[in-house]
């Protein structure tokens, strides 16, 4: 079966864990992991039988092959290797909350967005919140909508710290221009609990037209449709209606091909990432 080529950039955990996900696709094939260092990440590419490079973007936007490069660097990395993965003709999957190109989340909006190069994944706190506040808000109307996302203190690296403030502003903004709040907060809380504990996302919404039965079949619907490309995603407490507030936890599991179960928080990005490019393979191999 014909595969579309990929390239990542950044081989730190997210990375890595990209790449053994786009291993198991039907449709993509890893080629080429780049980063700055020869770091673990890179050697360990290199054993799987890829093509490394430690010249960045440069090494990815080269390669003739390479149709979709996810990028795992950072905000202010993603600002500088977007145009010149735009110039290379690349489509890029922004793991960062740069948000160069539109936000996607896939069972959401991904349909709507055509003649796209830059995919901005949002954050990882919006992978898993975004959906429930568009299932609350296309049920009940959302007037607010606040999400604490609660993760290990162990699977928030380097990346993660340094973009806490792009974070929760990215979050927040998706929450209005996805989710479809009128207004809207997120806060992250790095939680240092041993044994790890895994992601928990709650989602507060105030809404103007509360209804019990509508609320609860749309966010039960949110929930297959995310399943289907994160099964550990799941209701941890399904929908509290009290009056015109709504609460919704979510809890995610990560799939364990790189990273530990408890790291939910970059597989569900990851996981979304790779759904993305895959559906977009699927439309050029011509099987939609």
């Amino acid at each position: 079966m014909e595969k579309i080529k990929v390239g990542i950039i950044g081989p730190g955990n997210i990375g890595s864990d990209l790449m053994y996900k786009v291993m198991k696709s039907k449709r993509l094939q890893m080629h080429i992991m780049a980063g700055i260092v020869e770091s673990e990440g890179i050697k360990r590419a290199a054993g799987l039988g890829f093509k490394t490079s430690i010249q960045g973007v440069d090494a990815v936007a080269a390669e003739p092959e390479v149709t979709f490069v996810f990028d795992a660097t950072s905000a202010k990395a993603h600002l500088h290797n977007a145009p010149i993965l735009r110039a290379a003709g690349k489509i890029a999957i922004d793991m960062t909350p740069a948000a160069v190109g539109p936000y996607v989340v896939p069972c959401v909006n991904l349909d709507k967005l055509t003649d796209e190069v830059d995919f901005n994944m949002v954050t990882c706190g919006g992978q898993a919140t975004v959906p429930i506040a568009h299932a609350i808000n296309r049920a009940a109307d959302a007037e607010y909508v606040e999400i604490v996302s609660c993760i290990s203190s162990k699977s928030a690296g380097p990346g993660t710290r340094a973009n806490i403030d792009e974070f929760t502003e990215t979050t927040a903004k998706a929450l209005q221009v996805i989710g479809g709040a009128d207004r809207s907060k997120a806060i992250i809380v790095l939680n240092p609990a041993e044994p790890p504990l895994m992601m928990t996302n709650t989602v507060y919404a105030l809404v103007k037209n509360p209804g019990e039965k509508e609320i609860v079949e749309s966010v039960q619907d949110i929930i297959r449709e995310v399943q289907s490309y994160v099964p550990g995603y799941r209701l941890r407490v399904p929908p509290v209606i009290d009056g015109n507030k709504v609460t919704v936890i979510i809890e995610v599991e990560g799939a364990g091909d790189f990273l530990p179960s408890y790291s939910g928080n970059l597989d569900i990005i990851n996981q979304a990432a790779v759904a993305v490019a895959d559906k977009l393979a699927a439309k050029m191999l011509g099987e939609m």
